[in-house]
């Protein structure tokens, strides 16, 4: 899973149906409407990370349903549509659009952007504040971690590597996964690169102070849990 919760508002239900099983094979949580104000309503009273909007619906088209979910909400939009016209994306956009893709599409260009929308929202996330495991803190704003009173020296890799499991906390995260946000999509299939960092990780963390935090779960990838 990513922990990501992603709104589909499409009336095409083919479509529809598409692109939340690619979505869902990629470890996110899906929710479709099929109405532009039954879209509307799900969006605001839900709790979700991004929402692909079609922009042709019935009952309220997707650049007013954007209109109106911006009065109350800043969560990351992509404007999904059949339209290629310059002024139907510039209009997207300027009514709140975080992007906007054209169909006929490439799923994995998709999931590109969805990754980049998610990525950008990030540092929102980090000013949460203090994240915990057990003893083990870590202060984004300070940039720094420690167990109990000690302070651990990590690098910036290995910093934001931790942080993102943290914030994930409990929850299993594929090697993909763990590309895609840290190091950022452009370097997906290198996922050798999470393996090395995840034992930089296990032996400043986990081996050093004898408490285990990153586990590896065979087949999947890893997940930060609580020491307690």
């Amino acid at each position: 899973m990513t922990g990501f919760n992603i709104l589909i508002i499409e009336d095409e239900a083919k479509i529809a149906r598409f692109v939340q099983l690619e979505l869902e094979h990629e470890g996110y949580a899906v929710h479709v409407e099929h109405d532009g104000r039954e879209g509307l309503e799900e969006a605001i009273s839900g709790t979700y990370d991004l929402v692909i909007l079609d922009v042709m619906l019935p009952s309220l088209n997707g650049m007013e349903v954007l209109r109106r979910l911006r009065k109350v909400s800043e969560v990351p939009v992509i404007m999904l549509t059949a339209k290629g016209d310059v002024m139907d994306r510039v209009m997207g956009l300027d009514s709140g659009a975080d992007d906007y893709i054209v169909k006929p599409f490439a799923i994995e260009e998709l999931l590109a952007r969805i990754r980049r929308a998610l990525k950008r929202k990030q540092p929102s996330l980090e000013k949460k504040g203090v994240l915990k495991a057990g003893e083990l803190t870590l202060d984004p704003a300070r940039h720094i971690v420690t167990h109990g009173d000690e302070e651990i020296e990590l690098t910036r890799t290995e910093f934001d590597l931790l942080h993102y499991l943290m914030l994930n906390k409990g929850i299993v995260l594929t090697r993909e996964t763990i590309l895609d946000n840290v190091w950022g999509y452009e370097h997906t299939g290198d996922t050798n690169v999470v393996d090395v960092y995840i034992r930089y990780l296990r032996s400043k963390v986990d081996e050093k102070y004898n408490k285990k935090f990153i586990f590896t779960v065979r087949g999947v990838g890893y997940q930060l849990r609580d020491d307690e």
